[in-house]
């Protein structure tokens, strides 16, 4: 299996770190539900961790709709780095060869 470049591993992480959140909001604004009810007090928190749970969502989508597509345009990247390498290695060979065969310096 090839090495995920750092810029891979971040994003995952940072996704993770997103899903713990979601799931941290989620866990406390269901522990204030149940132990205190929807009252006047608790109402604008309620509200307040379920706002948090939707701006990390939203980060959440767009990375995971990014993910494949980085991936994807990394691969294609390594793999035409190291075509170009291999053509300018040939090419630097061929033209080492002609001025050989031709005694050229």
């Amino acid at each position: 299996m090839a090495k995920l470049p750092d810029e891979i591993i971040t994003i995952i992480f940072i996704q993770r770190q997103i899903v713990e959140g979601v799931n941290e909001a989620a866990a406390t604004e269901s522990m204030i539900f149940e132990q205190f009810g929807e009252t006047e007090a608790t109402l604008p928190v309620l509200e307040q961790l379920q706002n948090v749970r939707e701006r990390l969502i939203g980060p959440y989508s767009r990375l995971s709709a990014l993910l494949p597509r980085i991936t994807d345009m990394l691969n294609l990247l390594y793999k035409t780095v190291e075509q170009a390498q291999a053509a300018h290695n040939a090419s630097v060979a061929s033209v080492r060869e002609a001025k050989i065969d031709f005694d050229l310096s």
